[in-house]
């Protein structure tokens, strides 16, 4: 009969910026005990690009976490209780940025030959997640086929049901009043 034990995520606030840093001293030191034969009660680290200042332990306890985060000089503290799984897996999953992008939106290309020109989108190749832009900046139409991880959307395209309608302000004559 095996025994199962039930892990659960814990969130330590960290320095802003030393994530990272935490990540990999907390690492070594678990590596590190685990060269000397001791089973490190820490099964995974998590940094989030998008939750910055927190890093996150899987671990049965608080007390694996506390006992390997103990003595660093850019942690600032345990957060009390922990993190449900469901709280971070919308951090872990990548949304395609090819679902939000339209014909005629403006980008910037933010990487390669012809990063920091602006483009308007041509046509969008979802299975292949390109697109293919005309270059704004250039003094001829150029059709240049990018990857949709190298741009970065400007301003969106008016769409065809946002057309503003005649006016209704009442009409006025062009003739001279009496």
């Amino acid at each position: 009969m095996s025994q199962q034990i039930a892990t659960r995520i814990f969130a330590v606030k960290t320095t802003g910026g030393q994530e990272k840093t935490v990540a990999k001293f907390v690492g070594d030191r678990l590596e590190k005990r685990k060269q000397e034969g001791k089973i490190p009660q820490v099964w995974s680290i998590l940094v989030l690009e998008a939750q910055k200042s927190y890093v996150f332990f899987e671990a049965p306890n608080a007390q694996a976490v506390s006992d390997s985060i103990s003595g660093f000089k850019h942690v600032k503290g345990m957060v009390p209780g922990y993190i449900q799984f469901s709280d971070i897996e919308k951090f872990l999953v990548e949304k395609s940025m090819i679902t939000d992008i339209n014909v005629n939106d403006i980008i910037e290309i933010i990487a390669g030959p012809f990063k920091g020109m602006r483009a308007k989108i041509n046509r969008v190749e979802p299975q292949r997640n390109e697109v293919t832009v005309i270059l704004l900046d250039a003094p001829y139409q150029l059709p240049v086929t990018v990857e949709v991880g190298s741009i970065k959307i400007v301003s969106r395209a008016v769409s065809s049901n946002s057309v503003s309608s005649p006016s209704t302000a009442p009409a006025t004559s062009g003739g001279l009043q009496p």
